[in-house]
């Protein structure tokens, strides 16, 4: 297989489907021809309205300035996830974005933090900048402090996803990438299993060297065309639907107005049955809760879900039913899966658009020349594997480390967990230690913060942190704490930065 490809058919709009299109556009400019389907009949799923700080990249490859992107997607800065009643009904800890202190050397920052006895979990975030500033409610642009010697701020956003998907689209117009409306519904494929077209309702045909399945959880081209099977995590990840809504912005009990949501950080609130999520918006709140279906019905999810708004609801709550897992193979024979088509894990860490994003730069650079091979093939199902494993396992730590007494969290406190996440929580319980697999999407101090937050304290740590004096340690940890409070008491409000980039584009 050397399959030179000219035509690319993407089958599906929303987020996925517009950054794809939108990245291949911008990187083969003169080589390709790019025509996207979608059907105005069909609604997107438009719940990826959190990320992660990566989609900064993306949007700057394409060119789109951080000011138009919040200006035009009605974003706000997100500096973390703050877990709520995760490990019991009472605790709270934050997944910060951002670097955890300095290491020193060979040896890791929460080391020496680990070696100063008796060890307060809750003073970890004391040396998280991104902490600070977050529940200060404070953002600019700080990406270095201290001469350049630690790391200042790390953001990404919360956004409209339909409005992102907008700003895409105008993009690929401008690039000349061919928009069809229309509902497709017939694929044929060639002697070899190859999809050779897909047929519109109203009977016009495209065919295509490669297509891009974006169409959500139908998978229309990997699943139904291809029969390409799908592997469930549903054995560690016990929920499997979510209601969304959006909601009015809170309102100030004083003088009945509206006021501005202000938080640069995502909610998540752990429920008997599931979690929900807050979302802050300039605009509005995204709402949701992610239930299992074994352990509530939908209605009473739903009411739970209406029952725990900041503001009234502004459209009827959407259901979404969902199995979590990823195909078997996201790129088989000439067509690959991007999106929910390849696979769902729950937004607990607001991974899907990453995913989609990763995806997309994965095919970029298995095809340099353009050309479909099976060795590319290969590497690209390899890397999609391992990427899908490391997050899931990220996501299963935050269920399996809880001590909440209701039979779902019951059931993931005891479940057998997979093994390269049991070796992962063991190493870390007895020595300290972390490791990042290679470009595994979550760094160590991620890990630390969701284990420290959950309620596992080391035994141990690493000798190394023993090279310095008691005295020189404490005065390390001392003159850090300072440096952060200094940094951070000049700092603009969250809300001030926004009014600050909305006047850039009003002006």
């Amino acid at each position: 297989m050397n399959n030179k490809i000219n035509k690319i058919v993407i089958v599906g709009g929303g987020s996925s489907g517009w950054m794809t299109a939108a990245m291949l556009a911008k990187l083969y400019p003169s080589q390709l021809h790019i025509t996207l389907v979608e059907s105005d009949a069909i609604g997107t799923i438009g719940v990826g309205e959190a990320t992660i700080p990566p989609l900064q990249i993306f949007n700057n490859v394409l060119g789109i300035s951080e000011q138009d992107f919040i200006n035009q997607t009605q974003a706000t800065i997100k500096l973390g996830i703050q877990f709520e009643h995760w490990a019991n009904k009472q605790d709270s800890y934050m997944h910060a974005f951002g670097d955890i202190g300095k290491s020193i050397g060979y040896t890791s920052f929460h080391h020496y933090w680990l070696a100063d006895k008796p060890v307060d979990p809750q003073s970890l975030w004391q040396y998280s900048f991104n902490y600070q500033a977050a529940i200060a409610g404070k953002f600019e642009p700080k990406p270095r402090i201290h001469n350049n010697q630690l790391s200042g701020l790390t953001h990404a956003y919360h956004f409209d996803a339909g409005l992102y998907a907008q700003l895409l689209q105008q993009y690929c117009q401008q690039k000349q990438v061919t928009r069809i409306e229309g509902k497709i519904t017939d694929v044929t494929l060639t002697n070899n299993g190859d999809i050779q077209a897909v047929i519109l309702q109203n009977g016009q045909r495209l065919g295509a060297d490669l297509f891009i399945d974006c169409s959500g959880f139908s998978a229309l081209l990997i699943g139904k065309a291809l029969a390409v099977g799908y592997e469930s995590y549903k054995q560690w990840l016990k929920c499997d639907s979510a209601w969304a809504v959006p909601s009015a912005l809170p309102t100030d009990e004083l003088n009945s107005s509206k006021i501005a949501n202000t938080i640069p950080y995502t909610r998540s609130i752990a429920h008997e049955f599931g979690w929900q999520w807050l979302i802050p918006l300039q605009h509005r709140t995204g709402n949701g809760i992610v239930f299992s279906s074994e352990y509530i019905s939908k209605e009473n999810a739903k009411q739970a879900l209406l029952a725990n708004l900041d503001g009234e609801p502004l459209a009827e709550p959407k259901l979404i039913q969902f199995t979590p897992g990823r195909r078997v193979k996201q790129w088989h024979k000439n067509c690959v899966a991007i999106g929910l088509s390849s696979g769902f894990l729950e937004p607990l860490e607001s991974t899907s658009l990453h995913l989609v994003q990763t995806a997309i730069i994965r095919l970029t650079k298995l095809m340099p020349n353009m050309r479909i091979t099976q060795v590319a093939i290969d590497e690209y199902n390899r890397q999609s594997k391992l990427e899908f494993e490391q997050i899931r396992d990220f996501i299963i730590l935050h269920y399996h480390l809880n001590q909440r007494t209701e039979p779902l969290w019951q059931y993931c406190q005891t479940m057998d967990i997979p093994a390269s996440l049991k070796q992962k929580i063991q190493l870390f319980a007895e020595t300290g230690n972390l490791f990042r697999e290679q470009d595994e999407l979550f760094t160590q101090d991620a890990w630390l913060q969701v284990l420290i937050g959950q309620g596992v304290t080391p035994k141990d740590y690493n000798p190394l942190a023993n090279c310095i004096s008691e005295q020189d340690r404490q005065e390390f940890l001392t003159n850090l704490k300072a440096i952060y409070q200094h940094y951070l008491a000049p700092l603009s409000t969250h809300q001030d930065f926004l009014k600050t980039t909305t006047h850039h584009k009003e002006a």
